[in-house]
């Protein structure tokens, strides 16, 4: 089965073959019965011809039989019985066999005749109705094994005013036919496997033509996409599969050029944003200071005055943050994030994270709920990432939880650890969750953030989660708020088959229920 799914080649070789037996087959069995029919046919006429000459002999020696006593009727039946065999025909070797009837007595030649036994009755009564018969029936041999035999029987005509009867019967033994059809049917037989065979071996052989490019093709395409692009088809000929390859190799030199000139953009991209973020680290902290300055002063100033200074450390204290996420996202981009991995209770990072969310989460009227195990849960983390991640979480919660409790679960298996967080609030529809790890993603624009934050937490949450070799997932539905879950195996290196928790809450409350 995973051949005939994986390989072009054995599907058209299992249909060719079984396309092309299914006609070998009908064709032979139209050609096998047309001959059987022909030989039958020609058996046929021969034998109704010697019939028919047998009767007329037949008529001419029993002219006596009418005045005759019973041996010389028996006498004038062997006698014409054995004439007969005498005579030669077209029909092949014979048997014939007398039968002379006068009121319930029937005397046969020659007798005894186990030819006469073997007669159907069938053939017998349309024979005694005064016509000709024929009919294919089984008559042993002097072995005693019953053979095809095409039995023709006639009545002799005779001027006895119907007191006596006379009837001939001749048996031809179908051996030869048999012997010929066999030998047909062989002969058909092996041709037909022959030609199946061919008919295959063709097809296979114009498959591979045409499949070992595709395959050719399939495995540049698949050395392409790992990142070999110097990798080209060789172009044989001037046929169609030579102008595929050719405009492969067109397409791939085009791919090659673009994905040039992109990694080029890319990593200038990379490095502008880590240039820019360090050059600004400079002026935004002497900004910073002058900025603290005037926030310790600001009673001193008009009230107008006061409140510009507050905002102004606040969103300074902001663009701390955004500058010091663009670097962490620059150090992903250039690969040189590093994992700092050693043994550390989960349970005591979600307790540091719920602590210093707690007044954030009651400034916007909402409950941090914590449910966790009673037994220490010990993994191989980076503290600080795993730290960064749950603020982040928990952080995007209390922006979009509504003011409603904020549950966060933590438990384990054998292999992994997981954190669930779950709120309340507005929710994500389908479609949301699958950008709501985009850098600078948010589901409404136009919407004002109220917590904070630079709109890179989530995207770096989740390339922490993938350095730890772990999963960070999202589930929503609209008004039903939504739920993230983090997945870290428990020792650095290890692989996750499953995760402890649930990602779709196993209680939803539905549109317009309170809680």
């Amino acid at each position: 089965m995973h051949a005939w799914r994986s390989s072009l080649q054995v599907r058209i070789a299992a249909i060719t073959m079984v396309v092309a037996g299914t006609v070998v087959i009908i064709v032979s069995l139209v050609l096998f019965s047309q001959i059987r029919d022909q030989l039958l046919s020609v058996k046929e006429e021969a034998a109704i011809d010697q019939a028919q000459n047998g009767v007329l002999y037949a008529q001419s020696q029993v002219a006596a039989i009418a005045t005759g006593d019973g041996a010389s009727v028996r006498s004038t039946l062997d006698r014409t019985v054995n004439a007969l065999r005498q005579r030669g025909g077209a029909a092949g070797d014979f048997d014939v066999v007398m039968v002379h009837r006068t009121g319930e007595v029937e005397r046969t030649g020659p007798s005894p005749s186990p030819l006469f036994e073997a007669l159907p009755r069938a053939l017998r009564a349309e024979v005694a109705s005064g016509g000709q018969a024929r009919k294919y029936h089984p008559v042993p041999d002097a072995s005693g094994e019953p053979q095809p035999t095409l039995l023709v029987g006639a009545a002799v005509p005779s001027d006895t005013a119907g007191t006596q009867q006379v009837e001939l019967y001749y048996a031809f033994p179908l051996w030869q036919e048999d012997e010929s059809l066999s030998l047909i049917r062989s002969t058909v037989i092996i041709s037909g496997i022959a030609l199946t065979l061919f008919v295959v071996g063709i097809g296979v052989l114009v498959t591979r033509l045409v499949v070992d490019p595709v395959r050719h093709a399939a495995g540049t395409a698949q050395r392409l996409a790992e990142g070999q692009l110097e990798e080209r088809m060789t172009v044989r000929g001037e046929d169609d599969l030579a102008r595929l390859a050719t405009s492969f190799n067109a397409m791939a030199d085009s791919l090659q050029r673009q994905i040039t000139q992109l990694e080029g953009l890319s990593q200038l991209q990379q490095r502008f944003t880590s240039d820019v973020s360090h050059e600004l680290r400079t002026p935004l902290t002497t900004v910073q200071m002058a900025a603290e300055i005037l926030h310790e002063a600001r009673g001193d100033f008009p009230p107008h005055v006061a409140r510009s200074a507050e905002l102004l450390r606040a969103e300074l204290d902001r663009f701390e943050s955004l500058l010091t996420d663009l670097l962490e996202i620059s150090r992903y981009d250039a690969g040189a994030a590093v994992l700092d991995s050693e043994p550390a209770d989960l349970g005591a990072l979600v307790a540091r994270v719920v602590a210093g969310m707690t007044a954030l989460a009651e400034r916007h009227d909402s409950q941090l709920l914590v449910n966790r195990p009673d037994e220490a849960v010990i993994a191989e983390v980076d503290a600080r990432r795993v730290e960064r991640i749950l603020r982040n979480l928990v952080g995007n919660a209390i922006e979009h939880g509504a003011g409603r409790p904020i549950e966060i679960t933590l438990a384990a298996n054998r292999t992994a650890a997981a954190v669930t967080v779950r709120d309340q609030g507005v929710g994500l529809s389908s479609a949301d969750a699958q950008h709501v790890f985009d850098r600078f993603w948010r589901a409404d624009p136009s919407r004002v953030r109220t917590v904070g934050g630079s709109g890179l937490g989530l995207s770096i949450s989740l390339e922490d989660a993938r350095l730890h070799g772990g999963w960070l997932q999202v589930w929503g539905q609209p008004g039903n708020g939504a739920q993230f879950r983090l997945t870290l195996p428990l020792t650095a290196g290890g692989e996750l088959t499953s995760s402890p928790l649930p990602l779709r809450p196993t209680l939803i409350r539905r549109p317009g229920v309170p809680l």
